[in-house]
Parts: structure tokens; C-alpha cells; sequence
């Protein structure tokens, strides 16, 4: 992965007040931190970090002062209605050093028909070097049977990469798919347990059976008199 280059900003002002005026600026309150060095505080441009976080372990070039630290991101606080980032704490790396992240898992293929493909773990932990953290994980799915499982000892890693969790980790499943009989009845359930009832439209068999005029709007009434004359 390339690195991403992001000029900062020494920060001396801390607490709610100051954070507040730096995301007035469009700009983003973080943190360096790691190899035994003491936590470096910086102000990053806001638009800059949100282009490089899309991608979760962006490898970021940090550029403060005369210094220059590799980092990628290990905790990003976003504002939980408007989704911007309100503070990032970013570990300091070095080129070959070893780095445990959460890689997404990304499935290919069709499995076999009337079969659902259940991603139990959307993302894997491996451990692999920081300048060469990959994208994602692929995992085929193509002709799986009911019944197929993928453990995380089954997946093929990129290279250099090393598993981070228990081989035995269930990553995908692949169950019978249920008809629609089947989910209207789990719904039905649901619904009973819940405690709701449901209403009878008019148009239904039932409503109809009940009351003769629904199935028939001819029969008898008012209006099928008015007809005769």
C-alpha cells in the first residue's frame, strides 16, 4: 500500500473548547503515538485524513515539523449523526516492523443454487508487515454446497501475511436458503411472540369467506336492488 502524505499542525491547546475551534477549521484533533516515543499531538487537515481513512489501515506519512513519521490509524472517533471525524489516535510505525490488523473479507462467486452464503466474520486479523497492509482478503464462494464451511485456516492470505485468530475461526456459511413459505411463517412466529395480531384485509380469503358481498359485490344489498329496477 502506498503511503499517503499529510502535512499537520503541532497542537499546544487541549480540552472540549480547543477541539471545538480546530473542527471549526476543518481540521482534525489527533494523536501520534508508539516505539517508545512520547505521544506527539497534531491537528491534521479534516478533508485530507477523511480521502486517506477510507481505506481503514491507510498507511500515513505525517509531516510535523521537521519530523516525518510513518503511522496507520488505531482508533478514529467519528461523530455518530454527520459521520466526520472528530479525533484520531494514529500508531507510529517502521518499515518491516510486524502489525496486527482487521483485514475486510471480501466473497466472490455464486454458490450452488437454493444455497445462502452466510459471512459469519467480515473481517480477519493477520498479522503482517505496516508497509504492506493489504486491502482485503478474498474468499470464493463458487459451487458451494449446503452444508460448506470456510475456517480461517481454509482462506489463502496474502503474501507475508499471518493469521492473528484461532484456525479454527468460522468465516463463512453456507446454509439452505428458505422459501418464502418458510420466512412468512418465521414471520408469523415473530409476530405471535410479539404479540401482535394482524388485521384481516378485506381482500383476503378469509374476509371474503366471512362476508359473501366481498367475494361477490353483486350479491344482494342495496345496489343489487336498484340493478333489478
Amino acid at each position: 500500500m502506498a503511503e499517503i502524505k499529510i502535512a499537520a499542525e503541532t497542537r499546544t491547546e487541549f480540552g472540549k473548547g480547543a477541539a471545538r475551534r480546530i473542527r471549526r477549521e476543518d481540521k482534525v484533533p489527533a494523536v501520534l503515538y508508539g516505539q517508545g516515543k512520547d505521544p506527539v499531538h497534531v491537528t491534521l487537515p479534516g478533508h485530507d485524513l477523511m480521502l486517506a481513512l477510507k481505506n481503514s489501515n491507510a498507511l500515513l506519512s505525517i509531516a510535523v515539523d521537521a519530523e516525518t513519521h510513518l503511522a496507520i490509524p488505531k482508533q478514529v472517533q467519528r461523530d455518530p449523526l454527520k459521520g466526520f471525524i472528530e479525533h484520531a489516535d494514529l500508531l507510529i510505525v517502521r518499515k518491516g516492523e510486524k502489525v496486527v490488523v482487521d483485514i475486510n473479507v471480501v466473497l466472490e462467486g455464486e454458490a450452488a443454487p437454493g444455497a445462502l452464503v452466510v459471512l459469519e466474520n467480515s473481517s480477519i486479523s493477520l498479522e503482517v508487515e505496516a508497509t504492506h497492509i493489504p486491502e482485503s482478503v478474498e474468499v470464493s464462494v463458487e459451487g458451494l454446497e449446503v452444508g460448506s464451511q470456510i475456517l480461517a485456516s481454509d482462506l489463502r492470505l496474502p503474501s507475508g501475511a499471518a493469521l492473528a485468530v484461532e484456525d479454527e475461526l468460522l468465516v463463512v456459511n453456507v446454509t439452505h436458503a428458505p422459501t418464502a413459505d418458510e420466512i412468512e411463517a418465521e414471520l408469523e412466529e415473530a409476530e405471535a411472540e410479539a404479540g401482535i395480531e394482524r388485521d384481516e384485509s378485506e381482500d383476503s380469503p378469509a374476509a371474503e369467506a366471512a362476508d359473501p358481498e366481498l367475494a361477490d359485490p353483486s350479491a344482494g344489498g342495496d345496489d343489487a336492488g336498484s340493478s333489478a329496477e
